[in-house]
C-alpha cells in the first residue's frame, strides 16, 4: 500500500479539546483526579491519570511514613496540563490541601469547630496549621484577655473556629477566643445555678484596682473588695494580692437579677474583733508596731488588729504631720483610750503616758506678762509660738507689729526664732494662750499723738492716692488720711484730689486721733478760714428760706442760699408726686423750701419744698378746727396754703 492509498481522516479536534470533553467545560487543570501508581522511584512516584503521559509527585508529598506500591490509587491535584518536558504536573499536597478546603468550608457552613496548631508569629498575629491548610490567627483572637506570653498555646492541638475563608486568595481567618467564650458561657451558666451565699470557691485574681479585686471564678467575675480581704488594715489590694495569683474565696452576696457577686477572704478567718474587748482595756497601756502613717493619724497593729493613734493624741506638742515623729515599722507604746466594739475601732493615745504640761497653765503663764518663746509654726493668720515643751500659744498677725498692716506673719518673724511675747489671754479649757509681739515695744501711734495733739499742724509726703482721700507719711511708720471732704472749702473733693500728686509734699492739720484703732484724721481746708461758715451763719433747722435754683439734673436741683450751694432732691420737690420732676423748673426759679439740717463743718444745709407744704397744711388744719369753720372754708385755708409754693 503506498502513501498515496492510506487515508487519514482530518480532524480539527485537538486533546486537550478531548479532555474538556471528559472533564467538563472547566478541564482537567485545577482539578482533583484519580491516578494509579505505576512505577515507584527513590525520589519520585510516577502516575498515571489516564492522559497521554504521566506525572511525578515528589515521595515527600505523600508523608514521611507513607506506604506505597504500584497499583495504589491515589487522588491527586493537575496543576498543570504539561510542563517543558510534555509532561504533566501532579501535586498530593495540593490535593490534600483541596480535600482540606472542603473540609473546611461544610465547617465554615455548620458553625463547627476545627482543630489546628498555632506554629508560628505573623504581623498582627499568628499561624495556624489546619491539617494541611495555613490560617491566620489575629491577636486580638488568641484569648479573652491580653495574654503576655503565648509559648504554652503553641505546638499543641486545640480547637478554633472559622470566622472567614477567601479560596480564590487562599485566606482563613479563625479564632480562638470564640471558643473560649462559649465555653466561659457555658461554665458560666453551670456556676451560676449552683452559686450560692457562703459558698467556697478557688479562683484567679484577674485584675487589681485602688478599691479591690476581680476574681475569675471560672466564667464568671466576682468582687472582692479591700476591706474584705484580710481582717487587718490594708491601704492598697497589691499589698496581699498578685494578677494570676489563686485564691480561695468565700461567696458573702449574690445578686441574681445582676448576677453581681461579692466575695471575701478574711471571712475564711477567725473574727480577731471578737475576743478584742476582753483582750484590750481601756486605760491600759500596749505595744504595737505603725503599720501604716496618714496626714490624720497613725495605725497601730496590736497584735491581729489595728488602733488609730490620732495626730493629735501623739504628742502634747504641736505635730503637723505624724511622719515627724513615727515611721513605718516602729514599736511603740500606746494606751487605750477608747474602744468601740459596734465600729471595730480602737483609738489609742502616746501622750497620755505622759503628764499634761497644761496643768496649772494659768498660774505658770501670767496675763501681762511678757515671756520668751520659739516661733514652731507660722499660718496665713499668725505664728505658734512655743513657750516650753508641749506648750504653744498663738501671735495672731494683728499682734505682730504696730504699723506693718496687711502683710504675711511669715514677713515678720521665721520659723525656730526666738522672740519675746506678751501674754494676752489664757484659756485653760481649751488650751490657748494669746500672745502678742507688739506689745514689748512702745506704741507708736501714742507716741505720736503726745508729740502732736488734735490741731497740731503737721507736714508730711503724700504716699498714695486713693477713690476716698489721701494717704499722708506722717513718720517712717505712721501714716494719716485726709478724707476728700476735708480738702477743700470751695471744691467738691472729687475735683479738689485732682490738684495733687504722689510724693508731693504738704501741709495739714491733725483733727481727729483715734489710738485703739491707730487712725489719724488730717485736714487741710481747716487751714484757712471758712467763708462758708460765715454766709451759714444764720441759717438753722427749720427756717423758711428763699432758694434761687441753678441748675437742674436727674437727682433733683442745685438751689443756692444766700451763697451757700444745696441740692432739693426729687422727693423733696412737692408733696404732690406728680410735680417733683426736676424738668418742671428752669435756672433762675426761685423756691420757698424749709431748712431740714444744717452741717456747718462740711458746709452743707438740707432743704424741702415738700417739708414746708406738710407745715402748711397741718397748720391750715389747726385754724380750722379751732374756728369751726365750714368744709368750704377749709378747703379755701387749704388753697391758699398751696398757693404760697407754687
Amino acid at each position: 500500500m503506498t502513501n498515496t492509498e492510506l487515508k487519514i481522516p482530518e480532524t480539527n479536534e485537538n486533546f486537550e479539546a478531548l479532555l474538556n470533553e471528559q472533564f467538563g467545560d472547566k478541564g482537567i487543570t485545577g482539578s482533583v483526579v484519580k491516578g494509579t501508581i505505576i512505577r515507584l522511584t527513590p525520589d519520585f512516584a510516577i502516575v498515571d491519570v489516564g492522559l497521554k503521559s504521566e506525572g511525578r509527585i515528589p515521595l515527600r508529598e505523600f508523608g514521611q511514613n507513607a506506604e506505597l506500591k504500584v497499583g495504589d490509587k491515589v487522588e491527586v491535584y493537575v496543576d498543570r496540563y504539561e510542563d517543558k518536558d510534555g509532561q504533566i504536573v501532579l501535586s498530593r499536597e495540593k490535593a490534600r490541601r483541596e480535600e482540606v478546603w472542603q473540609d473546611l468550608e461544610k465547617s465554615l457552613s455548620s458553625g463547627e469547630r476545627v482543630n489546628g496548631v498555632i506554629f508560628g508569629r505573623v504581623k498582627g498575629g499568628f499561624t495556624v496549621d489546619l491539617n494541611g491548610a495555613i490560617a491566620f490567627l489575629p491577636g486580638s483572637q488568641i484569648d479573652i484577655r491580653p495574654i503576655r506570653d503565648i509559648t504554652p498555646l503553641m505546638g499543641i492541638s486545640q480547637p478554633f473556629q472559622i470566622l472567614k475563608m477567601d479560596k480564590v486568595r487562599g485566606n482563613i481567618v479563625v479564632s480562638r477566643r470564640v471558643v473560649l467564650e462559649e465555653t466561659r458561657a457555658e461554665a458560666r451558666a453551670e456556676l451560676i445555678d449552683t452559686l450560692k451565699e457562703g459558698s467556697v470557691l478557688e479562683g484567679v485574681v484577674k485584675n487589681i484596682t485602688d478599691y479591690g479585686a476581680f476574681i475569675d471564678l471560672g466564667g464568671v467575675d466576682g468582687l472582692l473588695h479591700v476591706t474584705d480581704i484580710s481582717w487587718k488594715r490594708i491601704n492598697h489590694p497589691a499589698e496581699v494580692l498578685s494578677v494570676g495569683q489563686t485564691v480561695k474565696v468565700q461567696v458573702i452576696k449574690f445578686n441574681e437579677d445582676n448576677q453581681r457577686i461579692s466575695l471575701g477572704m478574711k471571712q475564711l478567718e477567725s473574727d480577731p474583733w471578737q475576743a478584742v474587748a476582753d483582750k484590750y482595756k481601756v486605760g491600759e497601756v500596749y505595744k504595737g508596731k505603725v503599720t501604716n502613717i496618714t496626714d490624720y493619724g497613725a495605725f497601730i497593729d496590736l497584735g491581729g488588729v489595728d488602733g488609730l493613734l490620732h495626730v493629735t493624741d501623739i504628742s502634747w506638742k504641736r505635730i503637723n504631720h505624724p511622719a515627724e515623729v513615727l515611721s513605718v515599722g516602729q514599736t511603740v507604746k500606746v494606751q487605750v483610750i477608747k474602744f468601740n466594739e459596734d465600729n471595730q475601732r480602737i483609738s489609742l493615745g502616746m501622750k497620755q503616758l505622759e503628764s499634761d504640761p497644761w496643768q496649772n497653765v494659768a498660774d505658770k503663764y501670767k496675763v501681762g506678762e511678757v515671756y520668751t518663746g520659739k516661733v514652731t509654726n507660722i499660718t496665713d493668720y499668725g505664728a505658734f509660738v512655743e513657750l516650753e515643751d508641749g506648750i504653744e500659744g498663738l501671735v495672731h498677725v494683728s499682734e505682730m507689729s504696730w504699723t506693718r498692716k496687711n502683710v504675711h506673719p511669715g514677713k515678720i518673724v521665721s520659723t525656730s526664732q526666738e522672740v519675746e511675747v506678751k501674754v494676752l489671754e489664757v484659756d485653760a479649757d481649751k488650751r490657748r494662750i494669746s500672745l502678742g509681739i507688739k506689745q514689748c515695744t512702745p506704741n507708736p501711734w501714742a507716741a505720736y499723738v503726745e508729740e502732736h495733739p488734735v490741731g497740731s499742724v503737721i507736714e508730711g509726703k503724700i504716699k498714695n492716692i486713693t477713690e476716698f482721700g489721701l494717704f499722708v507719711g506722717l513718720s517712717d511708720e505712721i501714716d494719716g488720711m485726709i478724707h476728700l471732704s476735708d480738702i477743700s472749702w470751695d471744691k467738691s473733693g472729687e475735683e479738689a484730689v485732682k490738684d495733687f500728686t504722689k510724693g508731693q509734699d504738704i501741709q495739714a492739720k491733725i483733727i481727729d486721733v483715734d489710738v485703739e484703732k491707730e487712725r489719724i484724721s488730717l485736714g487741710i481746708k481747716q487751714l484757712s478760714e471758712n467763708a462758708m461758715a460765715e454766709a451759714m451763719e444764720g441759717l438753722k433747722k427749720g427756717d423758711v428760706v428763699k432758694a434761687t435754683v441753678t441748675s437742674i439734673d436727674d437727682k433733683g436741683v442745685n438751689v443756692e442760699v444766700n451763697g451757700v450751694a444745696a441740692m432739693i432732691k426729687k422727693a423733696d420737690l412737692s408733696k404732690d408726686k406728680a410735680a417733683q420732676n426736676p424738668e418742671n423748673y428752669k435756672e433762675g426759679d426761685v423756691l420757698e423750701a424749709k431748712v431740714t439740717s444744717v452741717d456747718k463743718k462740711n458746709n452743707k444745709i438740707g432743704l424741702s419744698v415738700k417739708a414746708l407744704e406738710i407745715e402748711e397744711e397741718k397748720k391750715a388744719l389747726e385754724e380750722y378746727s379751732s374756728t369751726g369753720s365750714s368744709n368750704s372754708a377749709l378747703g379755701d385755708a387749704l388753697g391758699e396754703a398751696l398757693k404760697k409754693n407754687a
